[in-house]
Parts: C-alpha cells; sequence; structure tokens
C-alpha cells in the first residue's frame, strides 16, 4: 500500500511518496510554473522510489491556505488523478494535521489562525498569540522546505491511514475573500 500526497498551495511544489514507513520527498522552491512542475515531479518521485502509478492506494493533497492557483492546480491534480486511477483522495488543511492552534502569514499584515475541526479565521499578525506561528512561517528557505516536506509526509501518512474510510473529495480551503475586482475602465462600444 502507497501513498502520494502532494501540496502547491505556496511557492512551492512538495510531494511526499509514502509506504510501510518508508519516504520519499522532493520539496522544490518557486514563484511560478506549479502548474507545469507538479505532474513531472510526481512522476520523478514515483521512479525514484521504484513506483508506478497503478501501485498507489490513496492520495492526499493540501488544501490551503494559500495562493489561490496554487491550490486549485494541487486540488484539481488529486481529483483527476483520483477518478483515472480510481483510488480515494483526501483533502488536508495546514489545520488539520496541526497538534493545535496554527497560524500562516496572510497578505497585509495578516494572519491565518485556525485549529484543527474549527473554521479558520484571517486576524490582524499582532494578534496570533505567541507561539502560533506554523514553522511554515519560516523566512529561511531549508527551514521552509523542511517543514513542507513534513507536512506532505504527514499527508501521505494520513492519506494511507484512512483508506479504510470513504473518500473526502478534496475542497479548495479559502480563508479571505476573493480581490479581484472589475476593470475600472469602460470597454470601447462594439460595432456592427
Amino acid at each position: 500500500m502507497r501513498a502520494l500526497a502532494f501540496d502547491s498551495s505556496g511557492p512551492y511544489v512538495a510531494a511526499a511518496l509514502f509506504a510501510g514507513g518508508d519516504s520519499h520527498v522532493r520539496v522544490e522552491p518557486m514563484a511560478r510554473g506549479q502548474g507545469e512542475r507538479l505532474m513531472p515531479l510526481l512522476e520523478e518521485l514515483l521512479a525514484e522510489a521504484g513506483a508506478d502509478w497503478s501501485d498507489l492506494t490513496a492520495l492526499g493533497v493540501g488544501t490551503g491556505p494559500g495562493n489561490f492557483t496554487g491550490i486549485r492546480i494541487s486540488v484539481g491534480a488529486a481529483r483527476g488523478l483520483s477518478l483515472g486511477l480510481g483510488i480515494p483522495a483526501y483533502g488536508y488543511s495546514l489545520f488539520d494535521l496541526s497538534p493545535g492552534e496554527t497560524a500562516l502569514p496572510a497578505p497585509a499584515g495578516m494572519g491565518y489562525l485556525g485549529s484543527p475541526g474549527s473554521d479558520p479565521a484571517l486576524v490582524p499578525a499582532a494578534e496570533v498569540p505567541p507561539g502560533a506561528w506554523s514553522p511554515l512561517a519560516a523566512e529561511a528557505p531549508e527551514a521552509l522546505a523542511e517543514a513542507r516536506a513534513e507536512l506532505v509526509t504527514r499527508m501521505a501518512e494520513a492519506a494511507l491511514a484512512e483508506t479504510s474510510a470513504p473518500a473526502r473529495r478534496p475542497t479548495p480551503l479559502y480563508i479571505r475573500p476573493p480581490d479581484a475586482a472589475p476593470p475600472k475602465l469602460v470597454p470601447p462600444p462594439r460595432l456592427p
């Protein structure tokens, strides 16, 4: 039994293949291009472990919080792979896999704050309790890569443990409302 987990909700692509206590993990920092890199990275990870897509029994995927596009890339890939391979996919937010109240940095001096089983909130960073910041808030690239590797490994372990439970369709976790706005310029009139 093998589980593959992956996440691209931030400026990286992270993946872990977990089987019977043995794990293979890859984390690649990148500001853009996660959509083009995710599937080749997963294939490389499988090859490195001497595995094939048909060897997988479960998928785990990061559902956020994080970058809108990055979350959609991972969740869409997990849903497609689940359907194509006929295996269950399980979605996990950072808060699902945290031991308690945890915070992540959000844009504009804010923080995402939540705990397992609760609805996360967007709060001013100054209101985040001391010690609640996740290791994923680290600024050092090495610390961030290590924290991401640990997170996707925990996702793969959790997915493997859940294979007897009904699959939960992975759903993106969006905490802050959309900030897109219609253009302010009036388009030119259409000519017949």
